[in-house]
């Protein structure tokens, strides 16, 4: 059996030729069945993201309820370049999820920036309650 950190580095040398995040998380996923490290998904994942950050290779998921436009994501790239000066690639990657109900939630390794209509209303409810109580 390996420890964490040894599974992180050997997985995200091993994927970082892998562009899509999803045949990244199969390739996270078999090594995991592999050495019965199932439960470490999320936190491997993460651990991998931030390696392959540390060296050039930066990937957001960007969650909306609708496709973002061009203009969007150059906005979101600008960012990003600000925020790792030092990144070779950056990556965007897209989900659609309704639930959000307008806005971007923008997850990178252990990190999220949630400007999502949802958020907003939620943190209303919050607030409302708390005056109220």
């Amino acid at each position: 059996m390996i420890n964490r950190h040894l599974a992180t580095t050997v997985i995200a040398e091993r994927t970082m030729h892998v562009t899509d995040s999803h045949a990244l998380a199969k390739e996270i996923a078999a090594l995991l069945l592999v050495e019965n490290l199932t439960g470490d998904v999320q936190s491997l994942m993460r651990d991998v993201l931030a390696y392959r950050a540390e060296r050039g290779l930066v990937e957001v998921q960007v969650i909306s309820a609708y496709p973002i436009n061009a203009q969007v994501r150059g906005d979101i790239r600008s960012v990003l370049s600000v925020e790792y000066p030092h990144a070779k690639s950056i990556r965007i990657n897209e989900e659609i999820d309704p639930s959000v109900v307008g806005g971007l939630r923008i997850e990178a390794a252990g990190e999220q920036l949630d400007l999502t209509v949802r958020a907003k209303l939620n943190t209303l409810k919050r607030l409302t309650a708390a005056r109220n109580a």
